[in-house]
């Protein structure tokens, strides 16, 4: 049996659909507050505890085999968040303290590419450090530390690799995550604003393939990035245009215009406790340098991911199907 922290997340879900069709027992360390909705209809065993919970974490463990640790806080707002370093540094650790503790054979920490020292130049790969300093954001510090704790337990014994996912998008995006969400708008011809910027988006569901490819073939202390296809936002809003075969309102947003008003839109986002989507950090990911490689883990862990058109294809279908069947369900 697999325990999954994190898997009610995007990539948790698609990561539980997929060891079930593989015939694996699956766990889940689920928050009792939290939906289950990503998981429902699903052969799973869920288990009520926290990671930052030593104890209900310990509990979860009994029987297991491995661990797909993805459970995590991200931010895209400036400035400290206290629970944002808990769950991804603190949560860790005690995960990994009971992966010691409990003899666990294997474990997977899904990490970030944002976890990475920027580069301005050049090909970003795994020789590039983890930056525990990262000037850019919380998240990006504290999934840093985090990483770097794996790596000291992989050194001290420990069967623990490291996955660096791109930026995800697919099917199965039950919270809607910030790329999400923009094709979704789209997918509903609704009005949208967008800036000049590319980055590296991969397949949610490639994404798992590997997360399992790394537990079966990864080498301890190793980490794999999980790249895709660089895309920028422009080509995402056509390609969903093109699948949809209709037209929507988009306008273009000059870059520094954008920053301007970047200033304040985290205070806008705290005072309406809405989703954060257009703040510095998001626009600093889209200029930042995004040409990533994934050739260590096609290499070593025969991963290969699909053409972005087919992902943004599924995800609309996804999303506008989701809708549908929520609507119907409404006037029941």
């Amino acid at each position: 049996m697999w325990l999954v922290t994190g898997a009610t997340g995007h990539i948790g879900n698609v990561l539980v659909r997929e060891l079930l069709a593989r015939g694996e027992k699956v766990r889940a360390l689920i928050p009792p507050a939290e939906s289950r909705e990503p998981l429902h209809g699903l052969d799973v065993e869920v288990v009520e505890g926290d990671v930052l919970d030593l104890d209900s974490v310990f509990e979860s463990l009994r029987g297991v085999k491995g661990i797909f640790h993805l459970a995590g806080v991200i931010s895209i707002m400036p400035g400290p968040n206290a629970l944002v370093h808990r769950v991804n540094v603190d949560g860790t650790k005690n995960i990994l303290r009971a992966a010691r503790e409990n003899n666990i054979g294997r474990l997977v920490y899904t990490s970030s590419i944002h976890a990475l020292r920027r580069v301005e130049t050049g090909v970003i790969d795994e020789s590039v450090p983890y930056d525990a300093d990262n000037p850019y954001g919380e998240y990006d510090r504290s999934k840093a530390q985090a990483t770097l704790e794996v790596l000291n337990a992989a050194r001290s014994g420990l069967e623990a690799v490291v996955v660096c996912p791109t930026g995800v998008i697919g099917p199965y995006d039950f919270r809607g995550s910030m790329m999400g969400s923009v094709i979704h708008t789209a997918a509903e011809q609704k009005p949208t604003l967008y800036v000049d910027g590319a980055y590296d988006f991969v397949d949610v569901r490639d994404v798992a393939h590997g997360l399992i490819a790394a537990a079966e073939k990864g080498q301890r202390g190793e980490s794999y990035i999980l790249s895709g296809q660089r895309i920028s936002v422009r080509y995402l809003l056509e390609t969903v245009r093109e699948i949809t075969g209709r037209h929507f309102f988009q306008m273009k947003i000059p870059f520094n215009l954008a920053e301007f008003a970047a200033r304040f839109t985290p205070w806008y986002y705290r005072a309406t406790r809405s989703n954060p989507r257009f703040t510095p950090y998001s626009l600093e990911v889209l200029k930042s340098n995004s040409h990533i490689s994934h050739a260590k883990a096609s290499r070593e862990l025969g991963y290969r991911p699909r053409n972005l058109y087919e992902s943004i294809a599924d995800a609309v279908q996804w999303f506008l199907e989701t809708r549908a069947l929520r609507l119907s369900k409404a006037k029941i």
